[in-house]
């Protein structure tokens, strides 16, 4: 059985270890997100039975009615906000406890002064703060499943949900997984549908895209392949709080509403036409309806934030590219099949990441695209923007050898490998100064 995170019960009740308030609160924080009762058992490894019955009386209570301490009386208003405040963590409210007040208590005395504020918590667990966004800001994505009836069999298919935050427009794909592929591909299908890129992608915290979400600190460590799919497309992934997917509110609605109404009660006589019926609907039911929240139709509100995407510029799928690590030399270049092309040379040592799709290559430091130059078609050649060398003592924009011209205020030039085989440091050494 899968091991939680979660404090381990130290007490045998009905034959079974009862749950600490922490365990039962996650409990409830996992079902408002919309989890089923298997999969919330396999995560806090407890039984099915035990995440029924705790759902069921709706919160942590004592089988005894024990008496409050004393030494807590005319805390409780204090007791209730820092209870919130802490997530229903009541170590941490002992811990402000005895700072603040210099009460020395046990934690058992806490969590029993702090069990009628359990429903406060799980309505704060279902509640959603919602915010607009601008146009072109945000896509909201997720998965749902659901099992539907093809060629007569009960399938089990999931479906990609990605809503756009301002318009709420819908993109909706069918899938036998949610492996990364699907999610993807699902991605690269919304972004042609809307023909263009968002600045952000919210999403869930799937295995197959984040690696790890520190729920105090906030800290997110995105798969690695996700973070270069971000960086070929140019979006920056944002990810919804550990058990809070109502975060992700748009999305979350926007599934059920694909099952509700694209879905339910029907049945398809093959994969192909399941596909068809989600493009019918997407065009004629679900971009002309009247949204519940914007009171206009999401077609509509749609011409003003098609403006603000990024545009495809006809790039390839993602898969098709390549993606490459590594550390930018000291002629300020990154090599490429033999081939060197200049990176901004204060990067000169850094690790970097190039992407090479459609005769282009790309170089990305920290999340942020530093150089970008047509791919060489020969062997142990140099391409160099003479901006990138700008800066170091000694240095002049080379006049001769021009390539071509970009545009007026950008000279691209390649030079013959000796130029740039030295390292910067010889600058130095010649001119004198430093870099």
């Amino acid at each position: 059985m899968k091991k939680s995170g979660y404090n381990v019960p130290h007490t045998q009740v009905r034959g079974e270890p009862m749950q600490s308030p922490e365990d039962v609160a996650a409990m409830l924080r996992l079902k408002a997100c919309g989890w089923g009762t298997k999969r919330i058992a396999d995560e806090l490894g407890v039984s099915r039975n035990t995440v029924k019955r705790y759902l069921r009386q709706g919160g942590w209570a004592p089988y005894a009615s024990p008496q409050r301490s004393k030494s807590l009386e005319g805390l409780e208003e204090w007791l209730k906000a820092r209870f919130l405040q802490h997530a229903g963590n009541a170590a941490v409210v002992l811990q402000d406890l005895q700072l603040e007040h210099g009460l020395t208590v046990s934690l058992r005395t806490v969590e029993r002064a702090c069990a009628p504020f359990r429903q406060a918590l799980a309505a704060e667990a279902k509640a959603t703060v919602r915010f607009e966004t601008p146009p072109g800001k945000q896509l909201q994505i997720d998965f749902g499943s659901r099992h539907i009836t093809i060629d007569g069999e009960s399938v089990k298919v999931f479906l990609f949900v990605a809503t756009l935050g301002y318009s709420r427009r819908l993109y909706v794909r069918a899938f036998r997984h949610e492996r990364q592929s699907a999610w993807f591909a699902g991605l690269e299908g919304a972004f042609r549908h809307f023909g263009g890129v968002p600045e952000q992608v919210l999403l869930d915290n799937a295995r197959a895209l984040v690696d790890h979400h520190n729920a105090a600190t906030r800290e997110v460590v995105f798969n690695e392949r996700l973070a270069a799919f971000a960086r070929y497309w140019g979006f920056r992934p944002v990810a919804c709080a550990p058990y809070r997917a109502r975060t992700k509110g748009k999305d979350e609605r926007g599934v059920g509403y694909v099952k509700r109404n694209a879905i339910a009660g029907r049945t398809f006589a093959t994969w192909a036409a399941l596909e068809a019926h989600l493009s019918w609907w997407m065009r004629e039911i679900a971009d002309q309806r009247v949204h519940g929240t914007t009171g206009e139709l999401p077609a509509v509100r749609f011409i003003a934030e098609q403006a603000s995407l990024q545009p495809l510029n006809d790039r390839a799928p993602f898969e098709q590219a390549r993606e490459l690590n590594r550390r930018v030399q000291r002629d300020a270049t990154v090599e490429v099949d033999t081939n060197r092309y200049s990176v901004p040379w204060r990067l000169v040592g850094e690790p970097v990441q190039v992407s090479v799709t459609d005769g282009e290559l790309r170089v990305h430091h920290a999340g942020r695209e530093v150089a970008r130059h047509p791919e060489l078609g020969g062997r142990r050649q140099v391409r160099c923007l003479p901006e990138h060398l700008q800066g170091i003592v000694g240095y002049r924009s080379p006049k001769a050898d021009t390539e071509e011209v970009v545009a007026s205020s950008e000279v691209v030039t390649t030079l013959p490998p000796a130029a740039l085989q030295r390292d910067l440091t010889e600058y130095e050494a010649v001119v004198g100064g430093g870099w």
